[in-house]
């Protein structure tokens, strides 16, 4: 999965949670700028992954409500899939490294208490 795909799966994520979430709110929870967070949200929108609706907030400003499209919906399930199957071999990896460090720790201290 590359990272722009990584972003655009936790932008889905994001928007299926809360709808009425901000462009500064998305980018503090992805930890990116708010440029890059409305560059992101102008590809969703333009492939049609994510539909953007106006309403007002109680403070007189414009703001959008996020959808996603039947589209963007088809889009994270396969994202989800790319992400868990890269979390799946990355926690694999990690259990081989533990288990060979784990294995390193022993003959160590079987050679030290000789």
């Amino acid at each position: 999965m590359t990272p722009h795909d990584a972003s655009h799966f936790r932008i889905l994520r994001l928007i299926e949670e809360r709808p009425e979430i901000s462009q500064r709110e998305l980018a503090r929870q992805l930890g990116v700028s708010l440029g890059k967070t409305h560059y992101l949200m102008r590809a969703l929108l333009e492939k049609g992954l994510v539909k953007a609706d106006n309403f007002r907030r109680s403070d007189h400003k414009l703001a959008y409500t996020y959808l996603l499209t039947p589209s963007g919906i088809a889009a994270k399930l396969s994202l989800t899939k790319e992400f868990l199957q890269a979390k799946e071999a990355e926690y694999s990896s990690l259990r081989q490294e533990i288990d060979m460090l784990r294995q390193e720790l022993e003959t160590v201290d079987q050679q030290s208490t000789s």
